[in-house]
């Protein structure tokens, strides 16, 4: 077996829930996460390594429109990294299907993939050997292999039971931690040798959708395998991050700004220092690159930690950065502290706003002046083209996109769903 066999299969389903109000109008592998498409993550992971053949299981509309229209059949991406000979990637025709394993049977007898697959999600970030992954599967005779990851969280996740040699006995279902057989959780890749296609063709499986209505890995195939004594093992790595909520996107973007793997900037960047970058793109964007830049070393812009600024961003004087990103066209006005947090492209702060721990979508206002500053944190969430009028104060709050907050308003653990919410939720 080669990286080269290799055919990627992507499931994308669901509505993601714990990501919105992210999710509300846009697809959750498409969210911007460190000034891209999150899912260019996972994708270019594997073709870095030799994948050039990537299926994307779309359910839904919204699902499928924006990442064909974003995608398309991978030569832009191919472009955009300098990936030769270019990845293509192909997506699920309209046909419904009754959840990942199910799209993965409809896929791959409608691509007809004869070799072996491996399974990775959308929202997931990881650093792994795929050639590694492949001799220990191969050396297992494993029909699955599953990726593990080490946590103390298992509460959120299936858990591997597995023996003295990585033979999975079975997964236990967001376990607590005194009833979990192990800290190993199901990290959501997959290995699969060409005979998984069979099995799946056949009448058990069929048996199974007919009853359940319902085809998953997690839930259905991989118990199935395992209790008809299939050898699926399981292989440990070492870096993983599921962005499903706000608190996981922001924690995997800080250590990854400090380098927990390798960021890989398809724009020209300025490495300002060893965990700071600055994205330029052409000569129009030299004259707001340069005065970042001076203010940069005129410590009249400070940034703590590691950073991460996009092209044709303007950063007015004694703001303070620390351990964020700041996506493309943005205007950030003086005075702003930004910690921990990301601004995505097109974003518009005044003067001495303060966010913290939270996420700005793309294209909002965040009004605030030197007499009425506006604070955002503890896990806030805002929506795409939101206004947030000077002095307001939202701590975890979410906000629904389009929406406008009145001047002065103060909200305490709310989802601001409607026009009615921003003054009935107001305290």
């Amino acid at each position: 077996m080669k990286v080269e066999d290799l055919t990627c299969f992507i499931p994308v389903g669901g509505v993601a829930k714990r990501l919105r109000p992210l999710t509300y109008d846009i697809s959750k592998p498409c969210i911007r996460f460190m000034n891209r498409a999150l899912i260019e993550f996972p994708i270019l992971a594997l073709a870095s390594q030799g994948v050039r053949r990537f299926i994307l299981g779309e359910q839904g509309y919204t699902n499928y429109t924006d990442l064909f229209d974003q995608f398309g059949d991978g030569a832009g991406f191919s472009a955009k990294y300098g990936i030769t000979p270019r990845i293509h990637i192909m997506h699920q025709p309209n046909m419904d299907d009754l959840g990942s394993a199910d799209s993965y049977r409809l896929n791959i007898e409608y691509y007809d993939v004869e070799g072996p697959v491996i399974v990775v999600q959308g929202d997931n970030i990881f650093d792994m050997n795929l050639e590694d992954l492949m001799r220990w599967h191969e050396k297992k005779g494993a029909l699955m292999t599953i990726a593990l990851f080490r946590t103390k969280n298992v509460e959120e996740y299936g858990v591997a039971d597995v023996d003295s040699e990585m033979r999975i006995k079975k997964f236990i279902e967001k376990p607590t931690p005194e009833k979990a057989p192990s800290n190993l959780i199901n990290a959501g890749i997959y290995l699969l040798a060409p005979e998984v296609r069979e099995i799946v063709r056949g009448d058990e499986i069929k048996k199974i959708l007919e009853e359940r209505k319902r085809l998953d890995f997690g839930y259905d195939l991989i118990p199935y395998l395992v209790e008809k004594g299939f050898p699926i093992y399981g292989y440990e790595i070492s870096v993983w991050y599921d962005v499903g909520s706000p608190k996981e996107y922001l924690r995997a973007m800080v250590e990854i700004l400090r380098n927990s793997i390798n960021i890989v900037i398809p724009e020209k960047a300025i490495q300002l220092d060893k965990k700071v970058w600055l994205q330029e793109y052409g000569n129009e964007s030299n004259k707001i690159k340069d005065d970042v830049l001076k203010k940069y070393r005129d410590n009249k812009i400070i940034i703590e930690g590691a950073a991460l600024i996009g092209k044709h961003t303007r950063i007015g004087e004694h703001t303070v950065i620390q351990d964020s990103c700041i996506d493309n066209y943005c205007i950030i006005g003086e005075n702003v502290r930004i910690e921990r947090s990301a601004i995505m492209d097109a974003v518009k702060i005044g003067d001495n706003a303060c966010i913290v721990d939270s996420i700005i979508g793309r294209k909002s206002i965040v009004e605030s002046s030197k007499s009425n500053s506006t604070y955002i944190g503890e896990y806030s969430v805002i929506g795409n083209a939101v206004r947030i009028r000077e002095g307001c104060k939202l701590i975890g709050t979410k906000v629904n996109p389009y929406l406008t907050i009145p001047p002065g308003m103060k909200y305490v653990n709310k989802y601001i769903e409607d026009y009615r919410d921003v003054v009935q939720l107001a305290e």
